[in-house]
């Protein structure tokens, strides 16, 4: 599973929940009354809002259930397990990314672009040169033009 995007918010909607994860809103009320630290925080409104932890347990919950294929009780003692080894906000992390690394990651990308925008210049800038290079002064005797 590629690493889910998450806002950098402090609170999300159920909606917004829904399709950051990529299932629908009662599946999330199913898995918080299937797992109960799942269990969203009330707005004053009686609206569930979620936390950026909440969504990285969800996602969580989702590898266990959808890709590695567990049944809801294997991923309770997955869950379990990884708790009492301390690995559990570890594999939490493991399958999302904030918009700040995306930002960091997307300028080093920029800046590869940038590289290889500057060498496919050179590389026309060669090409124009052995193509004509009477236009940029250069006599090279005994060469044909076709």
């Amino acid at each position: 599973m590629n690493p889910v995007l998450i806002p950098d918010r402090i609170y999300f909607r159920i909606g917004d929940v829904a399709e950051i994860v990529g299932v629908k809103p009662y599946v999330i009320r199913f898995w918080e009354g299937e797992f109960p630290f799942l269990a969203a925080d009330k707005a004053k409104s009686g609206q569930r809002v979620y936390r950026r932890t909440h969504i990285e347990s969800l996602i969580l919950v989702k590898q266990l259930l959808h890709v590695e294929r567990y049944s809801i009780e294997g991923a309770k003692k997955k869950l379990t397990e990884l708790r009492r080894e301390g690995k559990l906000k570890e594999a939490m992390s493991k399958f999302v990314t904030s918009e700040t690394e995306v930002i960091q990651i997307g300028s080093k990308v920029a800046k590869e672009d940038i590289q290889a925008l500057s060498l496919q210049q050179k590389f026309d800038e060669l090409q124009k040169l052995i193509r004509a290079p009477e236009v940029h002064g250069i006599v090279v005797p005994g060469l044909k033009r076709f």
